[in-house]
């Protein structure tokens, strides 16, 4: 029997640009574990930000790049955010990608996933009307940083900031925050080799998805 996820596929490959959501990228440009500026680290001769962004140009009409307001500057023909408050990590980039948005959601991505799923991104987005934020769980924990927010969530993003709380993790488990959770199996169909959550944040990951990228049939390292 053919998923239902199959038809849903379909659909949104002729789907039209999203226009009630902004695309919100993270690219803060701290790469403490990885020694280096991560943002412009090559997979497949291209940078990584611009792996991210060419992704989000593709698919929203609004996009936004938010980074640190030390970090150096990223030149782009679409509008570059600075943190609005300093040293509150990715919980204050999503906190100012939200604040700034001109849409009632934003789908948020950090720059270090090279493998962005279209498919996987409409449909998380297609699931807002569902919850406050839209977030994928997969074995190893929740995704925040590849994720649907709505505005109603930004009373608790400030209260997290001006209280130092800044792990992304915990506004998923804040009782004002409605979460729809997306497990794993939910994705399997539409991203069947799991490839679309893989991040970069040491060397050895970017040796892993170097290789992926040149053999992208192999299966991603275990969830």
């Amino acid at each position: 029997m053919t998923h239902p996820l199959f038809f849903w596929v379909q659909r949104s490959s002729n789907a039209t640009m999203i226009t009630d959501v902004t695309g919100v990228l993270l690219a803060g440009g701290k790469s403490r574990r990885m020694g280096k500026d991560k943002r412009f680290l090559l997979v497949g001769g291209r940078p990584l930000y611009e792996r991210s962004l060419a992704v989000l140009r593709s698919l929203f009409q609004e996009v936004r790049i938010v980074i640190a307001q030390d970090s150096p500057p990223v030149v782009s023909d679409v509008p570059v955010l600075r943190d609005l408050v300093p040293d509150c990590g990715t919980l204050g980039g999503i906190y100012t990608g939200l604040k700034e948005a001109g849409t009632a959601h934003i789908f948020v991505v950090a720059c270090d996933m090279p493998f962005l799923n279209s498919s996987v991104i409409r449909y998380l987005v297609s699931l807002k009307s569902q919850a406050d934020a839209v977030v994928a769980r997969l074995s190893h924990g929740v995704q925040p940083t590849h994720a649907v927010y709505s505005r109603r969530c930004l009373p608790v993003f400030e209260e997290m900031v001006k209280t130092g709380r800044l792990k992304v993790q915990d506004c998923i488990g804040h009782p004002s925050i409605k979460v729809r959770l997306v497990e794993y199996e939910e994705l399997r169909e539409i991203d069947p080799e799991g490839h679309s959550f893989l991040n970069v944040n040491t060397p050895a990951d970017l040796e892993t998805v170097r290789l992926l990228h040149e053999h992208p049939t192999e299966s991603p390292p275990s969830r």
